[in-house]
C-alpha cells in the first residue's frame, strides 16, 4: 500500500527543487522531516509540506502506521513556464522564463 501527495505549479525551478528532494529519497519519515527542517533552501519548505500531506494521507486514508513510513519515491517534474518580457537597451527585449514544477512524494510502510 502506498500513499502519495503532489504539489503542482510550484513557482520554483525543477532543477533547484531536485537538489533538495534527492536528500530525502529512501529515508524514514522522521529523518526526512529533520533533514528538510535544517536544509537552507527555499524548496525545503514546499517539500516538507508535501511530505506532511502524504503522511496525513497515509494515516487517515489507508490506516498506515506513521512510525513505519518511509519515502519510497519522490520526484520533480517540470511544469509550464511563464514567459515574460524585460525591456533592454535600443528597443530590444529579453525573455524572462518563470519556471514551475510539480512535486510528487510517495510513502510506503517498511516491512517489520
Amino acid at each position: 500500500m502506498e500513499a502519495r501527495a503532489t504539489a503542482r505549479y510550484v513557482r520554483m525551478s525543477s532543477r533547484k527543487v531536485r537538489q533538495v528532494i534527492d536528500l530525502v529519497r529512501d529515508k524514514d519519515l522522521g529523518e526526512a522531516l529533520t533533514i528538510l527542517r535544517f536544509t537552507p533552501k527555499s524548496a525545503s519548505l514546499v517539500i516538507e509540506k508535501v511530505l506532511k500531506s502524504a503522511a496525513a494521507n497515509a494515516e487517515n486514508n489507508y490506516d498506515m502506521d506513521a512510525d513505519l513510513l518511509y519515502v519510497a519515491e519522490c520526484y520533480v517534474d517540470q511544469g509550464p513556464t511563464l514567459k515574460r518580457i524585460m525591456p533592454r537597451a535600443r528597443g530590444m527585449a529579453d525573455r524572462i522564463r518563470k519556471r514551475t514544477s510539480h512535486i510528487t512524494v510517495v510513502l510506503q510502510e517498511r516491512e517489520v
